[in-house]
């Protein structure tokens, strides 16, 4: 019951070290947690997509989200892991014999004072998730000196993922991707430059060169100078790849444009990564293109990540919903009017109507501007994501040792992560976790169901798969080898939430199962508290 916005919940049921949800007549959550004989009480949405917290799993002192594995302190609220970007409301909880009272006006959540290293500067070249999540951590967690986030886009840092997913559907507005919301960086006393240009950074000099609009160059210099530039997409050399009517997808403004370009046109997209198919899931839920094809040198899509039978699986989706496939082939050219395509010639010589073309072909590091120290695949960094003393590279560009080696990764939750550490590094916060403490973690959404992949692995062809990926509701583990001692180093699943947030913190925690105890019947989620602190 509820007497002037205090709630009245029975603490039966609750069990020590464990959390529950409990819903409201008006649509919000209440999360209880306990450790002993203490109850901790939060708004049990998770901030990041409103999912209920409830309905995850509690490792230890880990509340997880499970849809996109944000993760909490259980005591305190405070966020662990991304791809949340703040931690949870925090509120007010007595006990009274066996009930609790919470009281949701009584917002407990502590700020740090921002009295850290007051009379320095941090200089963010970047606005996508890896600087803005710098900022924003900086921010919220004591850092007190001056920050200047400079970003080539001419909008504020927004929420990329979405832009070929819900945006593109045209199931969500542009103001809803603002990252931190409007009047993030004034709320923040942050320094944001959009439609700025560094054409040179100087890491031996921590300095940066800013080309103006009208040709002259500024340097600025600071004692912390974070390197966020991203990546951009591969346009691959076919003839006609300049037409118009030829899009990549990368920025707000491409997705726009998209948008703007499908209504009633034949659409062709080239790739069957997670570009190529989102879009073509956003463009077939938004209804107004007459064709949607996907063109894929593979017989698969997403081959690199999915089994076969996921594979499948997939493609049925699309194609129930009107998206029709050619695979096997490549793109021969682009064929146009002499100014705006008009189809496309496969490379087995068929060709294909098209009014609009979208290059899902991958993309490539912006490290042009770090051209003296850095490698054709990414900057080497150390394990705080430094090149230089003060000076970080991360994000897309970043190549950094994580439970896997050294590799550089294109997800967003990895962005957002190097983001969290290097504010750590910044302000010397021990108690923030390293890259080799978190898991790798991304997904894709089509069709509003959403596949989810926790950790790497070098196939996906000697998986277990338990379920039925047709009716999308599965499990799949996968393997680096056939070894029954080998342990899964990746899984993805639909629908199975908790057993994937087990698996991955068995894998962040080194107690991956293996192939023999997978198939005997493991327990994973049993497994996984089990192991918990």
């Amino acid at each position: 019951m509820t007497d002037n916005n205090k709630i009245t919940i029975s603490a039966e049921g609750i069990k020590d070290g464990g959390m529950k949800s409990f819903k409201q007549d008006d649509d919000s959550i209440i999360l209880i947690t306990r450790d002993g004989d203490e109850f901790s009480a939060f708004d049990g949405k998770c901030p990041h997509a409103g999912a209920d917290l409830g309905e995850g799993l509690r490792c230890g002192n880990r509340v997880i989200c499970p849809w996109h594995h944000g993760t909490f302190h259980s005591t305190d609220g405070s966020l662990i892991e991304p791809v949340a970007m703040k931690g949870l409301t925090r509120y007010s909880v007595t006990r009274q014999g066996d009930h609790l009272i919470v009281d949701t006006t009584s917002n407990i959540n502590e700020r740090a004072d921002n009295d850290q290293l007051a009379d320095t500067h941090t200089i963010i070249v970047g606005g996508g998730g890896a600087g803005f999540m710098t900022a924003n951590q900086l921010r919220h967690t004591g850092y007190g000196g001056k920050i200047t986030l400079i970003s080539a886009d001419n909008k504020a840092p927004y929420n990329r993922p979405l832009l070929s997913k819900a945006f593109l559907a045209g199931q969500m507005d542009e103001g809803k991707l603002i990252l931190g919301g409007s009047n993030w960086a004034d709320r923040n006393n942050i320094d944001l430059r959009l439609n700025q240009r560094v054409s040179e950074i100087l890491p031996n000099e921590n300095a940066i060169i800013i080309e103006n609009n009208n040709g002259d160059n500024e340097k600025q210099s600071a004692d912390f100078l974070v390197v966020a530039t991203g990546a951009e997409p591969k346009i691959p050399p076919f003839q006609g790849a300049e037409l118009a009517g030829v899009y990549t997808l990368r920025s707000m403004d491409d997705a726009k444009a998209i948008k703007g370009a499908t209504d009633n046109k034949n659409v062709v997209i080239v790739g069957t990564g997670f570009i190529g198919m989102e879009a073509a899931a956003a463009l077939s839920q938004a209804g107004e293109a007459a064709s949607i094809t996907v063109v894929g040198r593979s017989a698969r899509v997403m081959s690199n990540i999915v089994s076969e039978a996921v594979s499948n699986a997939l493609i049925k989706l699309h194609e129930e919903n009107g998206v029709r496939f050619v695979f096997g082939t490549g793109v021969e050219s682009i064929d146009g009017d002499g100014s705006h395509v008009s189809g496309v010639t496969l490379s087995d010589g068929s060709t294909l109507t098209a009014d609009v073309v979208v290059l899902g072909t991958g993309v490539a590091p912006r490290t042009e501007i770090l051209n003296e120290v850095n490698d054709p695949d990414g900057v080497q960094v150390d394990e705080h994501l430094q090149l230089r003393d003060g000076v970080y590279a991360l994000g897309d560009i970043a190549k950094a040792t994580n439970q896997m080696g050294r590799m550089r990764i294109e997800h967003w939750r990895v962005a957002l992560q190097h983001g969290m550490v290097t504010a750590g590094a910044i302000l010397n916060d021990d108690n923030v976790n390293t890259l080799e403490e978190r898991i790798l973690f991304f997904w894709t959404a089509q069709y509003g169901k959403s596949l989810r992949y926790s950790g790497h692995a070098a196939t996906p062809d000697k998986g277990i798969l338990f379920g039925t990926p047709d009716d999308l509701d599965y499990i799949e583990y996968y393997f680096d080898d056939e070894g029954e001692n080998t342990r899964a180093s990746a899984a993805s699943s639909l629908g199975r939430d908790k057993e994937l947030i087990a698996f991955s913190e068995l894998l962040r925690r080194g107690h991956a199962p293996t192939r023999a105890q997978i198939n005997a019947g493991f327990d994973i989620i049993e497994q996984a508290h089990a192991l918990s602190p």
